[in-house]
């Protein structure tokens, strides 16, 4: 059979995109993807990029007080949203430009535009256009949700943040997880009033629990209000406001009410595979709406196969891209490549930020007997001028083995420092090898090769 692509890739995203790329450029197959919105997805447009760039922007918040107490003259001001929003977008236009490229450059035919299967093997546009491919992939992504609640319009989701015309006085925050914990820091840094209600009895939940106490401990140490097992039981108009420019009333499970500028809902994110005919073509899915795959990204339909957060494996860029490629090795390089996703590593961008691979200590503890070796302490930059930021580093040990199950460090730019801890845990280290390696000092990251005793076994 004749087939007008050899491959038909559906979501213009980081994971599609690699893909697409990867299988056109490399191995010479006709792809055609097709993207409803900007090409980048959830990373590059609404999520990772635009949130770091307000992370980095938000760190500089006390940046005057900690220069003064260092022994500099500075003069502070406030923080001017506007023009900030204004390079943002521009940041945000050139990277999906730079997409765009890689993709024509590539010889990837793109459609701007909705696209659903009509068979297995047939992908039909919303401009009309219908196309057949030998294989499709499946990478449209996740979207924000909003819980079932009255007024839930009234309320925003993270998408929302990047096209606020002004930052509002004070917000109200639902959520425990890292989206609700990272925007809370970011506008708290920013200059907003910031309330976060969490539904569980601690934020961060699946995280490392003392990491994550750290973490709530810093938070309310820095300004923002948590207030876990809490709920927002309704939600109105507050003297007439519409949640725009006026302020919005809500009533919390806890009791009492309480007003605020702004609602921002961070309950959770759903993959998108409604109205894309994907059941009626056999394609099987999850209890959440998750496209079902096998180790090797197919789908219970040959022809289809699903990468990304609309599998809700992983969700993480890094991983969507390893995914798409094992995907393009496994299809069209004839090497059936399963996808890794054992100790991937992760960071939250919280202030301070948590970076964390492998098992958290009361996972470990629940496969077996376990050291824990840990350390919290002020580090040298901030205990100089009296700050009472403090650090993690954290190494959950197998007894047995000795191997390193799980690192967490919470600290300044932890992120950077998990990405190359993460390599020696991938590899298999054991305590004693990282006992081995020599100190970088004086650093906070040497306490992770100098932690001799176990506080916990």
């Amino acid at each position: 059979m004749s087939f007008d692509f050899d491959l038909f890739v559906i979501g213009g995203g980081s994971g599609g995109v690699r893909a697409a790329r990867v299988a056109a450029g490399e191995h010479g197959a006709k792809v055609g993807l097709a993207e409803m919105d900007r090409y980048g997805g959830t990373c590059v447009i609404r999520g990772c990029v635009p949130k770091k760039l307000m992370v980095f922007a938000s760190g500089f918040g006390d940046v005057v007080e900690r220069a003064n107490a260092y022994g500099w003259d500075y003069g502070g001001g406030p923080f001017d949203w506007s023009r900030f929003r204004t390079r943002l977008e521009g940041e945000l236009e050139r990277l999906e430009g730079v997409y765009r490229r890689l993709l024509k450059e590539s010889g990837v035919e793109t459609f701007d535009a909705r696209a659903r299967l009509r068979d297995p093997h047939t992908v039909e546009l919303s401009t009309g256009e219908t196309f057949t491919a030998k294989h499709v992939l499946i990478a449209s992504g996740g979207r924000a949700v909003r819980p079932a609640l009255d007024n839930a319009g009234l309320g925003i989701v993270s998408d929302d943040i990047f096209h606020l015309d002004r930052l509002p006085e004070t917000i109200l925050i639902l959520g425990g997880g890292y989206i609700a914990c990272e925007f809370a820091c970011i506008l708290h840094g920013l200059g907003v009033g910031v309330t976060l209600y969490c539904r569980g009895d601690q934020i961060l939940r699946g995280f490392d629990d003392e990491a994550r106490g750290l973490i709530a401990e810093q938070m309310r140490a820095r300004g923002i209000e948590i207030q876990t097992a809490t709920n927002i039981a309704a939600l109105a108009p507050a003297d007439g406001g519409d949640g725009g420019r006026g302020a919005l009333r809500v009533t919390a499970t806890t009791g009492g009410e309480r007003t605020f500028d702004r609602v921002l809902f961070a309950t959770g994110r759903a993959p998108n595979t409604p109205d894309m005919g994907l059941e009626d073509v056999g394609v099987e899915l999850g209890a959440r709406g998750e496209i079902l795959v096998d180790e090797y990204s197919q789908t219970a339909v040959p022809s289809v196969y699903a990468i990304g957060d609309v599998t809700d494996r992983i969700n993480l860029t890094p991983v969507a891209i390893r995914e798409g490629m094992a995907f393009v090795r496994t299809v069209f390089g004839g090497t059936p490549t399963p996808v890794d996703h054992e100790l991937v590593p992760s960071a939250v961008f919280t202030q301070p930020e948590m970076g964390t691979i492998g098992l958290s200590e009361e996972e470990a503890r629940a496969q077996g007997p376990v050291e824990i070796y840990a350390t919290s302490f002020r580090p040298m930059q901030t205990s100089f001028i009296d700050r009472p930021e403090k650090v993690l580093m954290k190494l959950v040990v197998c007894s047995e083995t000795r191997r390193v199950l799980g690192c967490h460090i919470v600290a300044p730019d932890a992120g950077e420092m998990i990405q190359l801890a993460g390599i020696a845990v991938k590899m298999g280290a054991t305590k004693e090898d990282f006992d081995r390696v020599v100190a970088v000092h004086p650093t906070m990251s040497e306490e992770i090769v100098t932690l001799r005793a176990p506080v916990r076994s």
